[in-house]
């Protein structure tokens, strides 16, 4: 089976369980990330798994123009979704305005995988509002190690 593995990172959470996937996967994997490389032809892999983060309640611009512009091919092959957030609370609810509905259906894996605040990749600003808003003084980490070994074991099936 052969991977493609498209992500985007804010401030490298997400690609660092993108990195872990597609480490895992034991044949043909491209790990590409939005924010540096041109959207991928996705026409020869037969794997498709896309993951983003959520910021100020959206996912980035970049991962939904890829699910927009490549729906009609993302529905015809084995899809994975997943979606790093800190809102443990509404994830459920953030991964459902993440990524279109039929998009969602097709997977065969949905992955939500918490989040990680890590304070010295934020600017200024943003440790600033982060300190402000949810009090967090240190960088805090709710990543479910679980929830991603179990989107591994659905998109191996």
């Amino acid at each position: 089976m052969s991977y493609l593995v498209v992500y985007m990172s804010q401030h490298g959470t997400t690609q660092k369980l993108a990195t872990y996937l597609s480490q895992e996967l034991d044949d043909k994997v491209r790990l590409v990330n939005l924010a540096n490389e041109a959207m991928p032809d996705i026409e020869s892999w037969s794997t498709v798994i896309i993951g983003g983060s959520i910021h100020m309640g959206q996912i980035q611009k970049k991962i939904r123009q890829f699910c927009e512009l490549n729906e009609k091919q993302l529905l015809l092959k084995r899809l994975g979704l997943f979606l790093c957030f800190m809102n443990t609370e509404e994830g459920a609810v953030e991964f459902d305005t993440a990524f279109p509905e039929s998009l969602r259906t097709h997977a065969v894996a949905h992955g939500l995988f918490g989040g990680e605040l890590l304070l010295e990749k934020m600017n200024f600003l943003e440790r600033l509002m982060v300190k402000a808003v949810r009090g967090v003084k240190e960088s805090v980490s709710v990543v479910d190690e679980d929830a991603v070994e179990e989107f591994l074991r659905l998109i191996r099936e």
